[in-house]
């Protein structure tokens, strides 16, 4: 893999940075157009939150994706990358005045609405502007997914999502307002899923869902099932691209569609992940008493999942083939928990050598931070670096 990167232009650059690698970023989406379009009815967005570099969502904009923003920030950079409006769709637990009011004036397919308070108000400031505001409601399935406990959605615990058992009496109000129409439902169970069952599960619920409001002469024009496809953190080598193949194929098979009905992903992790590396240069090699430091001059303010979920991701030394030592690899930061990887194996390291943090496209550079009084990494392209 070592070759892939530019190394060369690498040793010109200030690190920390983010590299991606738009090749690979190109050909995921070729994957996605290819496996969702043998489907009739499958509309893809791009979940913004993942990752939102604008030269990264002007590539997803070009693909034909559609967004998904949970934020109004989210929103005018979708639409400053590009992406039409009526591909745009809004969730979020609480959307503010001034962002509901923003996508109200973009225009955007819908509001993916969480709660009857926010139905309320988004029929309010919808009737202000003389508009009509196209709604479809979050309903948490309770439907547990084998993944880390922080990034789990879909239990009736979870802050997301109405109620199973209030569904129908708020679709019934949304029906009976002035400047909301109804138009679908969302659903969404979680992140890096890679259990194909827990998305045979979500069909499950939502074909006994839809079969109960039809026995109440309800139509649904849209279903939407969120996102959550995982990708490979530990060989991004032998697997850069997720099994889209089977993923679109499990909705195909369980999910019981009606005539004309659209279905809508947001796919963000599987889309960004591993196309994005961290770049950072080794500081220091520090001999403990009973290990030894590798110490980066990146740290958790640059790619804080490790800190945050203890998440593993790959380390490569791509400056050296030297036989492999062992290292716990850590940042700068004034926090214990600013750890990468305990007790790795890599490429012997000296100050100076350059290390990649692979598999960091997704929740990288977008939740970095200032912390310590740090600058935000960059992120780069290659024919920009």
């Amino acid at each position: 893999m070592k070759g892939a990167f530019p190394i060369n232009k690498f040793e010109e650059t200030e690190t920390p940075f983010y590299y991606y690698d738009t090749n690979l970023l190109r050909e995921t989406l070729r994957t996605i157009n290819s496996e969702a379009g043998k489907y009739e009815g499958f509309c893809v967005h791009y979940a913004v939150k993942a990752n939102a570099n604008p030269k990264i969502l002007n590539i997803i904009c070009q693909a034909g994706l559609g967004a998904d923003c949970v934020s109004g920030g989210e929103i005018q950079a979708s639409v400053d990358a590009g992406f039409k409006p009526d591909k745009i769709v809004f969730a979020g637990v609480g959307k503010s005045d001034k962002e509901i009011n923003l996508a109200l004036e973009k225009d955007i397919f819908c509001f993916n609405v969480e709660s009857v308070p926010e139905l309320d108000i988004i029929n309010e400031l919808a009737g202000r502007k003389g508009k009509t505001a196209r709604v479809a409601f979050r309903i948490n399935p309770n439907v547990g997914a084998h993944t880390h406990a922080n990034i789990t959605t879909g239990l009736a615990e979870n802050k997301f999502g109405i109620a199973m058992t209030d569904m129908e009496d708020v679709i019934n109000k949304a029906l009976s307002m002035a400047n909301v129409k109804f138009v679908g439902l969302h659903f969404h169970i979680g992140s890096q899923i890679l259990d194909m069952g827990d998305f045979a599960a979500l069909c499950n619920r939502v074909n006994d869902l839809q079969n109960q409001l039809e026995a109440h002469h309800i139509v649904v024009e849209n279903i939407n099932v969120g996102g959550g496809l995982g990708i490979d953190y530990t060989h991004p080598n032998r697997v850069p691209i997720p099994d889209f193949k089977s993923y679109f194929a499990t909705y195909a098979k369980h999910l019981k569609l009606r005539k004309g009905q659209k279905l809508h992903f947001e796919l963000g992790r599987s889309v960004v992940g591993q196309c994005g590396s961290l770049i950072s240069r080794v500081l220091y090699v520090k001999q403990g008493s009973a290990k030894q430091f590798a110490i980066i001059d990146a740290g958790m303010t640059d790619l804080i999942r490790p800190a945050l979920y203890q998440a593993y991701h790959k380390i490569e030394n791509i400056s050296s083939e030297a036989p492999l030592a062992t290292y716990d690899v850590v940042g700068p930061i004034c926090e214990s928990s600013d750890v990468f990887a305990k007790a790795v194996d890599i490429n012997e390291c000296r100050r100076g050598d350059l290390i990649a943090i692979r598999s960091a496209g997704a929740y990288g550079e977008i939740m970095a931070s200032q912390y310590n009084c740090r600058p935000l990494p960059k992120g780069y392209i290659a024919e920009n670096l």
